[in-house]
């Protein structure tokens, strides 16, 4: 099957879309415990979601990095991805996209969302020649994540150290077979 350039793959349903984010377990473990991020999480500050679990296993090195040690799936309503979607930017200039340089600045700073490409990766995590999104939320986009949008949170770390370990062991059709369904997201239109 031929893969585009960049295309939003991720586990979703008709109402949520799954995406990926790993803490030190100081956020991580209470955010698994109970559904939902705890008071301390900065709702203020950029946080990134990735809808591709390998490329989160890329960021976190399988939730052995240090501050990664939790690696969490977070279930949030599709509405409000996409709104975040239509409400972001992208986080870097491109000059087919964008007027000029001060334009893109203008915008990046006004939109609550960063859309950024980067390489898909496969089980050893290496880059692969196409791309999956990451997106980035400040401001309100941040705080409707973590207060209204989340469905579940579930800490999948065990997840990743078990599809490492068969990874390790070249065990790699076992490996596969655990990964999370992820299908190509409906296509958001321009928004991407």
């Amino acid at each position: 099957m031929h893969e585009p350039a960049r295309r939003i793959r991720a586990l979703h349903t008709a109402s949520t879309i799954t995406v990926y984010q790993a803490y030190s377990p100081v956020i991580g473990v209470p955010a698994a415990r109970d559904g939902r991020f705890p008071a301390s999480w900065k709702r203020d500050r950029m946080t990134w979601i990735k809808p591709s679990f390998l490329w989160m296993m890329y960021r976190c090195g399988w939730g052995l990095k240090e501050g990664q040690e939790v690696v969490l799936a977070v279930e949030i309503a599709r509405d409000g991805f996409d709104w975040a979607l239509e409400n972001s930017c992208l986080s870097h200039y491109d000059r087919d996209v964008h007027p000029d340089q001060v334009s893109w600045k203008r915008e990046l700073k006004s939109s609550p969302a960063r859309v950024q490409w980067d390489p898909e990766r496969d089980l050893h995590l290496r880059p692969l020649p196409y791309r999956s999104l990451q997106l980035g939320l400040a401001g309100e986009a941040s705080r409707r994540y973590a207060d209204e949008w989340t469905v579940s949170v579930t800490d999948v770390t065990p997840l990743a150290h078990r599809i490492h370990a068969l990874v390790r062991q070249g065990d790699l059709d076992t490996a596969r077979g655990l990964l999370p369904d992820e299908r190509p997201y409906p296509d958001p239109g321009d928004a991407a």
